[in-house]
């Protein structure tokens, strides 16, 4: 799993005497050993000079390299020499040298980078959830046999003669950077774009579209292939009516390579490596400025959201060096307006050794009768020990507090203010700032009289998403888990308001939201849970309340990880190396 460079005088080399190439190819296969595979494209991809992807898991192979074609066609050979690759569709394509140097270094060109992984394409929102059986994958069309497909349709529409032809859909398994600039389009067959920033994205998007999917004959397209392969499986395995998924086989660029002048795509095909896209003889453009809406379509320039750094489209005339570029995904949940005082042009970020990608962004809910900066500074250790991946942003509940003393007489100075995200029904808000004296001693199972504020709560969330988001995910610690946990049970009705991937859980409880409504593995939404092992260490929330709240999410997506501490979240090893594995699944 190394990195690897040629030199100067090497790359000067292979530009001047040959022509320079791109292959790409995947299969999935059962391989049995990951070493000796990885062995063989260390040894191969050096030898040969080739630079770019290699990924490799216990399923098949994912690679993307480039260098001379002579040396790509050698390395071809010594590939089909292992029975593994057997009928693998080996995508070979001339182009220049890579000629900008920031555009290859951020798609990975400039270097061999040959990893391990568990999925080859990361399909799932939750990772850890168990992938749709490739063997059920949608049948390969060839591109004559989908050409084919969309004529007919064309030639002979609907059932009444007029309309689109209502038993085809088409269906982009791509991003909607990618579609922006290139497309299939049939006169009577509806194109479905999921306008997806990523593909892990996707699956949320066919649960939620099934119907317009059911009982169709769906024709899906990516760039090579290998994303149809397991999104097929996964509109397949939804069962009876889904039958009919099928997908191009080599994806759109052995469709252009057999139908040179675009046939029914229009526009330019993205691609993952320096040439950034391939067109069809025709150059039709389809692509427009974000900001002026003529036509472009060139992302040579890497113009980015400022929000979820996702390629946008700005034009030479448009582009002013700093400008903030807001996508129409942040745009269209409210991320449009910009206040002046934020400047995300230099939102930071982390490289993963192919591209550099923004830092997960993580919004932190504090416990009961907490503050923002309380708990920021309770979480100071690990905020540093997660500073390469993760940007944590902390938040005030709403509800205020009244200050509680136990002493004789109120504490004198100046006390930050305290707030919850449940109170209990006899919270009074009129009275809620100033002093009070306590009513009894500390009662470590008040949490269970908290069943009021959720809705007020609720509604200043979707606020903070709005105004400060989007956010990667939500880390709640005590009532803040409680309220997290509440939020997750309620994600599908409130998708494009309050918008996230996953959920950390620490020392949480069932809030009073969930108590009755949620049955045990319900909540779908990928979440880590961290809480004490030992009864009695944590005096505020037991041990069985928050392995109750971890029962309520799915066996699939749910990590536990159990300490020997009290009510804190632990940043030693090896706590914070299994927080981080959970992490790095999201970047």
């Amino acid at each position: 799993m190394g990195t690897s460079s040629c030199g100067d005088g090497e790359k000067q080399r292979i530009e001047d005497e040959e022509q320079y190439g791109v292959l790409l190819y995947y299969k999935y296969t059962s391989v049995p050993d990951v070493d000796e595979l990885v062995s063989f494209y260390e040894s191969s991809c050096n030898s040969l000079c080739l630079l770019g992807r290699v990924r490799i898991s216990p399923h098949g192979v994912n690679v993307t390299v480039g260098g001379k074609l002579t040396a790509l066609e050698e390395h071809i050979a010594a590939a089909k020499l292992n029975i593994l690759f057997e009928g693998t569709d080996f995508k070979l394509a001339s182009c220049h040298h890579p000629l900008n140097d920031k555009v290859a270094q951020e798609c990975g060109f400039t270097s061999l980078s040959i990893r391990v992984v568990e999925e080859l394409v990361t399909f799932s929102p939750c990772p850890l959830l168990k992938s749709p059986e490739i063997s059920n994958a949608g049948k390969h069309l060839s591109a004559a046999e989908f050409h084919s497909v969309l004529q007919s349709a064309t030639e002979h529409p609907g059932r009444d003669g007029k309309s689109e032809n209502k038993e085809l859909v088409l269906l982009d398994a791509r991003n909607l950077y990618e579609t922006r600039i290139g497309k299939f389009e049939s006169e009577n067959v509806e194109t479905l774009d999921p306008e997806i920033r990523q593909y892990s994205d996707l699956p949320t998007w066919i649960d939620q579209n099934a119907e317009k999917l059911k009982g169709k004959n769906v024709l899906m397209y990516c760039t090579g292939g290998i994303r149809c392969e397991m999104a097929s499986a996964y509109i397949r395995s939804k069962g009876a009516g889904f039958e009919n998924t099928f997908q191009l086989y080599g994806g759109i660029q052995r469709y252009l390579e057999q139908f040179p002048s675009g046939g029914f795509f229009k526009g330019k095909n993205f691609v993952f490596d320096h040439r950034i896209s391939v067109g069809s003889s025709k150059e039709d453009i389809i692509g427009s400025c974000l900001l002026c809406n003529n036509t472009f379509d060139d992302y040579s320039p890497r113009c980015r959201c400022s929000f979820c750094r996702m390629l946008v489209l700005v034009c030479n005339h448009c582009r002013v060096k700093g400008d903030i570029y807001v996508c129409e995904l942040c745009n269209k949940h409210g991320k449009g307006e910009v206040p002046l005082s934020l400047d995300l042009s230099n939102q930071p970020s982390v490289s993963n050794g192919d591209d550099t990608r923004r830092k997960l962004r993580i919004l932190c809910l504090h416990g009961f009768r907490q503050n923002a900066s309380g708990f920021k500074g309770r979480t100071g250790s690990l905020a540093k020990k997660l500073k390469n991946i993760a940007e944590l942003v902390f938040i005030d509940a709403p509800h205020e507090l009244q200050f509680i003393y136990q002493t004789a007489t109120p504490p004198s100075g100046v006390c930050n203010k305290k707030f919850a995200w449940l109170v209990s029904p006899d919270f009074d808000k009129s009275s809620e700032t100033g002093w009070t004296v306590a009513q009894c001693q500390f009662d470590p199972l008040q949490y269970q009289n908290q069943t009021e504020g959720f809705e007020k709560s609720l509604t200043y969330l979707k606020a903070i998403f709005a105004e400060k988001g989007p956010f990667d995910g939500i880390l709640g610690f005590s009532q803040g888990a409680a309220m997290a946990a509440a939020v997750c049970g309620k994600q599908e009705q409130l998708v494009g308001e309050i918008d996230f991937r996953f959920c950390v859980s620490c020392s949480g409880f069932t809030p009073w939201p969930l108590l009755e409504k949620e049955e045990k593995g319900s909540i779908k939404c990928p979440s880590l849970h961290i809480f004490g092992s030992q009864p009695g260490k944590d005096r505020q929330i037991v041990t069985q309340a928050s392995s109750d709240l971890a029962g309520l999410f799915d066996d699939g997506c749910a990590t536990i990880i159990e300490h020997d501490f009290g009510h804190i979240i632990p940043t030693k090893s090896p706590y914070i190396d299994e927080i981080k594995a959970f992490l790095y699944q999201f970047i």
